[in-house]
């Protein structure tokens, strides 16, 4: 028989939080990029007192530089931050507890969330997907196989009938109050250390992970009739970058070659990253995080899925694509599937940049009523916290 966990010593109504989100750094930056975005919008927006627990400050510090690596707890933007330690220390669970990407609660914390009375709610924040099972397994429940407790699983996506997708009730207004305003922009380039490039350049930002088709790519902007600015943030693609440039690269440092111009910026935090967005007329993207922002950004992007074991990644592509090209013209769907499979291939040849860079007016205006109509959808968090609050 399991033993009763030992009873923190704070245990009053007022001292338990609302939410506990918990975030384990498993590899890159999606999981805690999604986690603390997440801890963020439920304390500005819903005025809730969340606990962030993530195991990997290091990774963390990089999204958000304000954190103190030296703290073990810290509040930041509302949100009450805490080191998710090996010996983890004994606290009074929240009412709600979400367990970010199957992420495995610490034992002793599951076995107080047990002889709580009610019990939390229990949430697993799975990944995303636009696969057409999504819809049949979200809010399913799960019961623990020893203790009263049910877990439910919650699927990001992109119809109804799904989690939705993270987006906070200000983005949009932020994103055209941005983009309208020259201040604004110039503000960011200065931050940032660098100017704005000439109007008559292709802006395009590349994030994404270890690609050999990324040499290819520079190849062909190399040869480009129209000029292109490349920003780059620092990342694994690092590598490939330096092998074309023939040197070591750093943070500010630029790469010119034929129309090319390539600068790498520093690994810049969520709010800056959202802006650089915004700014290009095109958008290489990776993974989760980045991803949907890219989305939100309503500009032209190119996916690099997390690849898998047995090409099960490319499924999950399609099945976004099937979604996303439904509304695209044949001809510039055909250009758009050709380029993203290329791409997550490791192999691309100049005439599918050259296809693609033709089809971006088609693009943007395809990136703009995408935008429009997934906004028309309630956002995930509304939907989290409307779900959470129907089982308490």
């Amino acid at each position: 028989m399991l033993s009763r966990p030992p009873v923190p010593s704070v245990t009053t109504s007022a001292a338990r939080p609302d939410w506990d989100v918990f975030c384990r750094v498993i590899d890159n930056f999606g999981d805690i990029g999604v986690c603390w975005r997440l801890a963020r919008q439920l304390a500005g927006e819903h005025a809730l007192h969340v606990r962030l627990w993530v195991d990997d400050f290091d990774s963390f510090r990089l999204l958000y530089p304000e954190l103190d690596p030296g703290l073990s707890i810290q509040v930041r933007q509302g949100v009450e931050i805490r080191r998710w330690e090996n010996c983890f220390t004994p606290v009074v669970p929240a009412r709600v507890v979400v367990e970010g990407f199957a992420c495995h609660l610490p034992e002793s914390f599951v076995e107080h969330m047990a002889h709580l009375s009610p019990h939390p709610v229990w949430i697993n924040l799975d990944h995303l997907s636009a696969e057409e099972w999504v819809s049949g397994w979200h809010l399913l429940p799960s019961p623990h196989p020893h203790l009263p407790l049910i877990k439910y699983f919650f699927f990001p996506g992109f119809v109804v009938g799904t989690g939705g997708l993270l987006r906070e009730s200000t983005l949009r207004a932020r994103r055209l109050q941005f983009t309208g305003s020259t201040d604004l922009r110039a503000v960011w380039w200065r931050e940032l250390g660098s100017s704005a490039p000439p109007a008559s350049a292709l802006l395009v930002s590349v994030f994404s992970y270890d690609n050999p088709a990324l040499g290819d790519l520079l190849r062909a902007w190399e040869i480009s009739e129209r000029p292109i600015c490349c920003l780059m943030p620092l990342s694994r693609t690092q590598p490939v970058l330096e092998a074309f440039a023939g040197r070591v690269l750093g943070s500010g440092d630029i790469v010119r070659r034929g129309s090319l111009e390539v600068r790498v910026l520093p690994f810049v935090d969520q709010d800056r990253y959202d802006c650089l967005l915004w700014l290009c007329d095109l958008n290489f993207v990776r993974g989760e995080d980045s991803f949907v922002r890219a989305q939100w950004a309503a500009r032209p992007m190119v996916w690099h899925i997390y690849p898998q074991q047995a090409a099960a990644h490319l499924i999950k592509l399609d099945a976004f694509l099937a979604h996303y090209c439904a509304q695209l013209p044949q001809a510039s769907s055909v250009v758009l599937r050709d380029f993203w499979h290329a791409w997550n291939a490791g192999r691309l040849e100049t005439k599918a940049w050259c296809k693609l860079a033709t089809a971006l007016p088609q693009l943007r205006e395809h990136a703009l009523r995408w935008d429009a109509e997934l906004s028309l959808q309630e956002d995930l968090l509304s939907r989290l916290v409307r779900f959470s609050c129907s089982k308490l």
